[in-house]
């Protein structure tokens, strides 16, 4: 067993055995039952009932501030993360190279962010402060703001703003709470926050979400490499799904047979992880008799059959 499963199954039953303390006035059978099964089963000096422990009481010396802020900032980019996804209908299980973190929060430990990278499917995760090199702004004037104070220049106004080249500068000097200041038909024209409409454009080949001074940003591009990964990983989900409906034990090693034609043939037949990840002994390019299924891998018809080895 890993130490992150050791570290999860602990901490899980934490949680059951304080929280049957806690619900033992309320629901008094329930918390007996798994008290008695997860403590008295292995703890025989334990006390005899939930109904005899003291009640939980906090310990404020194993609070971890600082880590509760940072793992606030991993939750906030994971939820922008997924929605940048799916913004461009990329599943979940094709691997991408690097997604961009901007946001103004420190990290007092930089290294969950590879919570990031696990939740998001993706090999590096950065933390930037500046967006420009992956947005720009469409920026238009504020009509109800603007309107009364210089009714007769909105058309210059509204050029400017359509044909400038430093939106991104604009918007963060607004942002900052600043006036931003240019001269249209004679006039200096002084700009806040509260004159703009500001609507963020991607740049090609990232999809960005932003939230509450939050930044994430996901690079798009796929390469062959990624592109194999994300198929080996959809045949791996299509292979355990089988097993299951098939009856397998999750110890069962397996032989699996395929009928495939282009990327999906190829990866089946090179890529040495998807039989170790489903205990497959043997794999072979031909169907026999057992458990046969056909799938849409990508676009490509795939047969696949499992029997136990």
């Amino acid at each position: 067993m890993t130490d992150d499963k050791a570290a999860a199954y602990t901490t899980l039953y934490h949680i059951l055995v304080t929280m049957s303390k806690l619900l033992a006035p309320f629901v008094p059978f329930m918390s007996e039952c798994i008290y008695q099964n997860l403590v008295r089963t292995f703890y025989t000096d334990a006390p005899e009932s939930v109904h005899l422990c003291q009640f939980p009481v906090a310990d404020e010396s194993a609070e971890d501030k600082a880590l509760e802020s940072d793992m606030d900032v991993v939750l906030h980019a994971v939820a922008l993360g997924r929605a940048c996804r799916n913004k461009v209908n990329i599943k979940n299980r094709q691997p991408l190279s690097r997604l961009y973190v901007i946001t103004d929060k420190e990290l007092s430990d930089k290294s969950v962010v590879a919570y990031i990278a696990d939740e998001i499917n993706v090999k590096e995760v950065s933390l930037e402060k500046d967006s420009s090199k992956f947005i720009t702004y469409e920026l238009k004037p504020q009509l109800k703001t603007l309107g009364p104070k210089y009714g007769k220049h909105l058309n210059a106004i509204r050029n400017y703003l359509a044909n400038c080249e430093n939106a991104v500068e604009i918007v963060d000097r607004v942002k900052a709470g600043k006036i931003y200041s240019f001269e249209a038909d004679g006039t200096t024209i002084e700009l806040a926050e509260e004159d703009l409409l500001i609507n963020p454009v991607n740049k090609s080949g990232y999809s960005v979400e932003s939230e509450n001074g939050m930044t994430v940003v996901i690079d798009t591009t796929l390469t062959p490499a990624l592109i194999d990964e994300g198929i080996a990983r959809e045949l791996v989900s299509k292979l355990q799904t089988m097993r299951k409906e098939a009856g397998f034990e999750v110890v069962d090693h397996i032989e699996v047979g395929y009928k495939a034609d282009g990327d999906s043939a190829r990866v089946l037949a090179n890529d040495a992880s998807i039989r170790s990840d489903v205990l497959c002994d043997k794999m072979v390019a031909e169907l026999f008799e057992g458990y046969t299924k056909e799938w849409d891998i990508n676009g490509e018809k795939v047969t696949l059959v499992v029997k136990k080895a």
